[in-house]
């Protein structure tokens, strides 16, 4: 009874305040329906980001690896993975992210002089020898073709100056791209106590590696002419990746073979511009496999640009603002993997923020996303930001304009 004697006698004023309330409550929790966040369960880092699954994963070829994985490189997605995550011993595909260091940290024109310690390291060898000088470069295309051990030794002491501390650049970077589960102990492979890695984290970090052309350039050599600082020798190094030869479009990148990691591969191929990199660990036929894997990348998907960085993909409306209608751009590229057959299962969507449009807006702030739906999952998206500030513009300003 009470509170119904106070509504009773309320002011006529404040009933017209609480009007106005539930309209703007009601208002937004509409806008809700429509708002999907920005933020997802996970960090990604525009530049890189992370590897994303595309729908029915699990069906492909059939593969005897203890672990194995495709992705096509360009869009990132994965098109086939068995148990990608397992952590398992890389033997000697630990050279790509040796590689990756060396060409972020080191100088390719740098003279190396040869340690004891290097000339020592057993396992695949260069036949280094204590005291010789060789180039960074030379080096670096022995351990990436030849799988040099002692050339990743000489190489580390050179750009950190020690094996050790070398390692520790490798694991910072390998967090860094996106390859949390992955844990170097030395730079070869060599099997070592902790020294592990995944197929999800070795496509991660050799999808990385591509972006470097020199790494690109020597992964998919058939053999290099090492030559010693002044002449002394020289040996041609030749790839120990059967693929270059056998496969259509083959252009790396690593082997890796040790008693404990069985025989691995790291394979990549491109054709009309889609790129694909196959992952097999402790494979019985780490050719045939890798070939297979490869081979139903390009027979089954096609490639598609969603949008371009420096296209907008769409013009919103802002109320009150200044301008009134502002461009809304991706942060990247989106480029999609779609089977070929189901093109009409794909679709685009448009999800904007409309909480984040309300004036003043921030250029380069998140203000919704592009969506790529496969089976009615969203598999990919990306950011949309306006590029220019959109001020509020009050209701003054505008009666004075018109004036």
């Amino acid at each position: 009874m009470r509170i119904i004697c106070v509504l009773h006698n309320m002011k006529p004023w404040r009933w017209i305040w609480i009007g106005l309330g539930l309209i703007v409550a009601i208002t937004c929790f509409k806008g809700l329906e429509k708002i999907l966040p920005v933020e997802s369960d996970y960090q990604r880092v525009n530049k890189y980001p992370s590897l994303v699954y595309l729908p029915d994963y699990t069906t492909g070829p059939k593969i005897y690896a203890s672990a194995a994985i495709l992705v096509e490189a360009v869009s990132g997605m994965i098109l086939y993975a068995k148990n990608e995550h397992q952590q398992r011993a890389p033997a000697s595909t630990t050279k790509i992210m040796t590689a990756i260091v060396c060409l972020e940290k080191g100088k390719l024109d740098d003279i190396v002089i040869i340690s004891p310690k290097a000339a020592g390291t057993g396992g695949s060898s260069l036949w280094l020898k204590a005291g010789e000088m060789i180039s960074f470069h030379e080096l670096l295309e022995g351990v990436l073709l030849r799988s040099g051990n002692d050339g990743c030794v000489a190489l580390a002491e050179h750009v950190a100056g020690s094996e050790q501390g070398f390692v520790r650049l490798m694991n910072r970077k390998a967090k860094e791209i996106g390859a949390l589960n992955s844990n170097f102990r030395n730079t070869h492979g060599l099997t070592t106590p902790n020294h592990y890695t995944t197929a999800f984290d070795l496509a991660q970090i050799t999808r990385y590696g591509f972006a470097h052309p020199e790494f690109s350039r020597i992964v998919g050599a058939k053999e290099e002419a090492i030559e010693w600082y002044l002449g002394e020798k020289s040996r041609i190094a030749r790839n120990t990746n059967r693929l270059l030869w056998s496969f259509a479009g083959a252009d790396g990148v690593k082997t890796g073979t040790t008693s404990r990691a069985g025989y691995c591969l790291v394979a990549s191929a491109t054709r009309d511009g889609r790129k694909f990199i196959a992952v097999v660990l402790n494979s019985p036929d780490r050719w045939g496999e890798s070939a297979r894997l490869l081979e139903y990348g390009f027979s089954n998907f096609s490639l598609k640009l969603l949008c371009k960085a420096d296209t907008p993909v769409t013009e919103v409306k802002i109320r009150q603002g200044a301008p009134s209608v502002v461009s809304l751009y991706p942060r990247r590229d989106l480029m999609v993997v779609i089977p070929k057959g189901k093109e009409g299962e794909a679709q685009k969507k448009v999800i904007l923020d409309y909480g984040a449009l309300i004036p003043p807006v921030k250029a380069g702030a998140s203000v919704g996303k592009i969506s790529f739906y496969y089976q009615g999952q969203e598999v990919e998206w990306v950011e949309l930001f306006p590029m220019e500030r959109v001020q509020r513009e009050y209701w003054w300003n505008r009666f004075f304009r018109r004036k």
